[in-house]
């Protein structure tokens, strides 16, 4: 099955926060909405000239506040239905993870073949150094009750990706220990 195209939600989500340029936007992807979801450059640009097209946002250029010409992106009424309906709908599927790593690992058939060692060492410093990144913009961003309160669901998805990450590196640390008996 194809997968759905989720940037359009993703770009009318962030412009419905606050009006943003191009650049802003590609900026959220290299930082908050990155840890979750990755997307080129140039996608964003695309999506933003269809978006446009369809009207569900408006862009405005001109000198804002400084001797440089912008457009920022304003979501209209029709891409704040579009985004609301999308937010209440349900995905009765599982999303595939498409994982390079546990690929190769599927195409390992001896537990002696010498690559076997340093990919799961490889991978376990990986996910280890994401993990103290995620643990880093857990302080950063949730030090308090009312942040986590103001942004309830940004805290969730960084407290699963903090669960998801710790089990990914145990069960990494277990299928190299298995490796030395």
């Amino acid at each position: 099955m194809a997968q759905r195209n989720l940037l359009p939600f993703i770009l009318l989500g962030l412009i419905e926060q606050s009006p943003k340029t191009g650049y802003d936007l590609k900026k959220e992807f290299e930082t908050e909405i990155g840890e979750f979801w990755s997307v080129k450059h140039s996608q964003i640009y695309s999506e933003l000239k269809r978006l446009v097209a369809s009207e569900q946002i408006v862009s405005e250029t001109g000198y804002f506040g400084n001797k440089i010409e912008k457009t920022y992106y304003k979501i209209t009424n029709k891409g704040k239905e579009t985004l609301e309906t999308w937010k209440y709908s349900y995905d009765k599927q599982l999303v595939v993870n498409k994982d390079e790593f546990v690929l190769k690992l599927y195409f390992i058939k001896d537990k002696n073949d010498p690559r076997l060692k340093d990919l799961l060492n490889e991978q376990l410093l990986l996910h280890k150094n994401k993990l103290n990144h995620l643990n880093e913009r857990m302080k950063k961003l949730f030090s308090d009750t009312k942040e986590i309160d103001d942004n309830y669901g940004h805290y969730l998805i960084l407290n699963h990706a903090i669960r998801r990450e710790n089990e990914y590196a145990s069960w990494l640390e277990e299928a190299i220990g298995f490796l030395a008996k």
